[in-house]
């Protein structure tokens, strides 16, 4: 019998210590796949860390940790664009190599769906590296499609990033 994905918990203050240990574990696994590195990153307070949770959780912008008994194996973030609030950007999504496959990325995905719905979003937008196979499937398996706009990817000029897209579901 398969268990239930790990509850989501929201980025705030209170759990930035955990927020940091994912974010920087995620940066090593998958270091191509976000925009900051791990040495920048690492190199943070735990000050930092606290006001960078606090900037997750306003109006505007939302961060979603997924928990396993008490261990953090998830994490994703998204803001409403501000020159266009009906499209919400998901950026830092990222589940732990023992936790793929088992419905963590979905509920945080349909976690940072709900949230813009909420706000009026109708469209949801993210950025993935171009040698990031397996999240392009994964993106595309939950309703993302390329929009055909690249840029390069600020960390390494050999790859590009690649838009994709999805509507904001309805209830």
């Amino acid at each position: 019998m398969r268990s239930p994905p790990p509850a989501l918990e929201r980025i705030t203050p209170g759990n930035a210590l955990v927020y940091k240990t994912i974010r920087l574990t995620a940066l090593r696994d998958s270091p191509s796949a976000f925009g900051g590195t791990y040495a920048r990153e690492s190199e943070l307070s735990d000050a930092d860390w606290i006001q960078r949770a606090a900037d997750w959780g306003g109006e505007r912008s939302m961060g979603y940790l997924a928990m396993d008994s008490g261990a953090g194996c998830g994490i994703a973030a998204a803001f409403l664009d501000e020159h266009d609030p009906l499209t919400a950007h998901l950026r830092s999504m990222w589940v732990a190599p023992t936790h793929r496959r088992a419905g963590v990325g979905r509920s945080l995905i349909d976690a940072i769906d709900a949230w813009a719905r909420g706000r009026g979003a109708r469209a949801l937008r993210l950025m993935v590296t171009s040698s990031n196979h397996s999240a392009i499937e994964f993106y595309k398996r939950n309703g993302f499609s390329m929009t055909g706009n690249t840029k390069p990817y600020p960390n390494d000029p050999a790859l590009i990033e690649y838009e994709m897209s999805r509507p904001v579901l309805a209830l």
